[in-house]
């Protein structure tokens, strides 16, 4: 390790040793990733579970949390010609297009995404697609989440037979597909739009392929996930349209979230995003990418939430604006980004700094600013989760609006 670059991991150290400190929290890791050093390399802090806790679960370990990026294999040659102020960089493909997806795939693994969460439904035309992109994945040991879409065009939910129906298609299709298997033996499926659905009718759709599958939910706020969390084992929280640097208590309602999702040993999927603007599909909120600061911001804040895994929002939604792939307005900036807080290497022939002593220094000062904002981020979760801890709340399961516009 260059010298110059001890003081940044001196900083992380200490950031991980006052916040085990402060917050003791039974079967719990909190999970810091710098953005000079790969996974393998992540601090964290653990502690044993509470006897009888989660009993069923098996956690996942801080430095494996998986991350995911929302993936959208809607597209047709014609679709961007609806509601994009941004182009894909390889071109205004259509998700048939074997190639692209395959290049998809790579860029996202140098990018240090582990998978795709595919958003879908039983169609004739996405589940040929849906073979596709698995058998591109099974070739590079990529795994795949599925989003079920559960409206249609104008987001009126989906007849709960047709639900049913589609994610017993699904089970039977790919349940025993290692592919599929992201946190554990079962595919993980976010059902969109469940704040649709009574608890009756979610147990209906859940429980005939609980065996097979790990159905979350994708609820809006605390409330919302405490009335469904009976009938699905988790949340994968689908938050793009807020601002981590201007939007009040962006942190303290991840954790919320978060600690609800635990509150019945579920699985956390925490979301992070490189920004959104969706006037183009009616909506009049933009948050800024600020040249990559909103995606470093919004990483810090998911991770002081120890998740199961991050969402990454998104790779290809050009309507909302949330992309990283690359593009013709932004190039690989926001790949890039992300494989900087990944800590990724850099791809096959990428190009690299010029000069290793400035490149060491910027690698400092980044640090040292980073290390600064995730001390405040730390500082809400460990007062958090304290709270939640000495006022009697579980708090011990190890761990871990859905997008509905269209092309």
């Amino acid at each position: 390790m260059p010298s110059a670059a001890r003081p940044v991991l001196a900083v992380w150290t200490l950031l991980i040793v006052l916040f085990c400190a402060v917050a003791p929290v039974p079967a719990a890791a909190v999970i810091l990733r710098s953005p000079s050093a790969p996974r393998e390399a992540t601090a964290s802090a653990t502690a044993a579970p509470e006897p009888g806790e989660c009993s069923g679960r098996v956690p996942v370990q801080p430095d494996q949390a998986p991350v995911l990026a929302h993936f959208y294999i809607w597209f047709t040659s014609s679709s961007w010609y609806r509601a994009k102020t941004d182009f894909p960089a390889i071109g205004r493909y259509s998700s048939n297009d074997t190639s692209v997806m395959r290049q998809q795939v790579t860029q996202a693994r140098e990018a240090g995404i582990d998978g795709f969460i595919v958003s879908w439904k039983s169609t004739d035309t996405l589940n040929p697609r849906l073979a596709v992109l698995r058998d591109i994945a099974a070739e590079t040991d990529f795994k795949l989440a599925i989003t079920y879409q559960a409206q249609d065009f104008d987001r009126n939910p989906l007849p709960v037979a047709q639900v049913q129906q589609d994610l017993r298609w699904l089970a039977d299709t790919y349940a025993n597909d290692s592919v599929f298997h992201v946190l554990g033996s079962r595919p993980v499926v976010a059902l969109s739009g469940t704040w649709h659905y009574s608890e009756e009718e979610l147990r209906s759709i859940t429980e005939p392929v609980a065996s097979q599958l790990m159905v979350l939910a994708t609820e809006k706020d605390v409330e919302g996930y405490q009335r469904v969390a009976p009938a699905v084992e988790g949340e994968l929280y689908y938050w793009s349209s807020a601002d981590p640097a201007e939007t009040a208590g962006y942190r303290e309602k991840l954790l919320a979230m978060a600690n609800a999702a635990r509150e019945d040993c579920g699985v956390w999927v925490a979301p992070v995003s490189p920004g959104f603007d969706a006037r183009e599909v009616g909506g009049s909120t933009v948050v800024d990418r600020r040249d990559g600061e909103t995606l470093r911001r919004s990483w810090e804040a998911g991770l002081a939430t120890v998740p199961d895994a991050i969402g990454v929002i998104s790779w290809n939604e050009f309507s909302e604006n949330t992309h990283i792939e690359p593009s013709e307005a932004f190039g690989t900036r926001y790949v890039d980004a992300l494989r900087e807080l990944t800590g990724a290497p850099p791809p096959p022939g990428g190009e690299l700094d010029s000069s290793q002593t400035q490149g060491t220094t910027s690698m400092l000062q980044s640090g040292l600013a980073l290390s600064a904002a995730v001390g405040s981020v730390l500082l809400v979760t460990a007062l958090a989760i304290r709270r939640r801890h000495h006022t009697g709340g579980r708090g011990g399961c190890p761990t871990g609006q859905q997008s509905s516009s269209l092309p």
